[in-house]
């Protein structure tokens, strides 16, 4: 999935002298986590989040008058606290690829650039609900894993295996076992319903079947 395809457009963007104060206004206000500072010829020139905002912002302990306070905070502009290091992506940038760099920057979210023109933002839990509804977690479905070799047909065979006792499987995604190369175990997830015919028919068909935690895969791992 591509970004272009997910990502918010409909965006809240502001300009670089916004007082502090107003701007945390504004994001309760539209119930966001992040602002696009974007100057007078229309080009993004720094973000702030809700957390930079509240970093910023007069402890409740100050011994200054609330007359002082407001005058003070009246001052904190956003081009004074936006990060103006921005990493951005395009339209066409994977979900997958996102993810990674929100987790390798350790940032909340990435603006989406099109012919150096802002079209777009995509944040963490977006990209996270992406992830989960991909993986197919939702209620009425359950999990197991098929530990596998890596081989021609292999996963063919369990689709059939599956499609012939009218199991359908809502997610799949496939992790190696790193202490076994050459092998992987394969994450299914299926309708609770049909948990049970589909370990019974899978182990029939002589695949490894685990339906629950294993700290050791070596003791079921498909002879060569």
């Amino acid at each position: 999935m591509y970004i272009g395809r997910i990502m918010r457009t409909d965006l809240v963007t502001v300009p670089p002298e916004m007082p502090l104060a107003e701007a945390r206004e504004l994001i309760d206000q539209k119930g966001i986590e992040h602002l696009l500072v974007v100057n007078k010829d229309g080009r993004l020139v720094g973000v702030v989040s809700d957390r930079d905002l509240r970093q910023h912002w007069a402890s409740s302990a100050t011994s200054l008058s609330s007359h002082e306070l407001n005058y003070l905070l009246s001052k904190v502009t956003m081009a004074m606290i936006m990060r103006k290091k921005i990493v951005t992506i395009t339209p066409d940038t994977t979900i997958e690829r996102a993810a990674m760099i929100i987790q390798e920057k350790r940032i909340g979210s990435l603006p989406v650039m099109e012919n150096d023109r802002l079209v777009g933002i995509i944040t963490r839990t977006d990209v996270l609900k992406v992830l989960l509804d991909a993986i197919g977690i939702a209620e009425g479905s359950v999990r197991f894993q098929v530990i596998i070799r890596d081989r021609l047909g292999a996963l063919a065979e369990i689709a059939r295996i599956l499609s012939t006792e009218g199991i359908n499987i809502q997610s799949l995604i496939s992790w190696p076992v790193e202490e076994h190369p050459g092998v992987f175990q394969l994450v299914m997830r299926v309708a609770a319903r049909d948990l049970d015919t589909a370990v019974k028919s899978l182990e029939t068909g002589g695949f490894v079947v685990l339906t629950r935690h294993v700290k050791d895969f070596t003791p079921y791992i498909p002879a060569p």
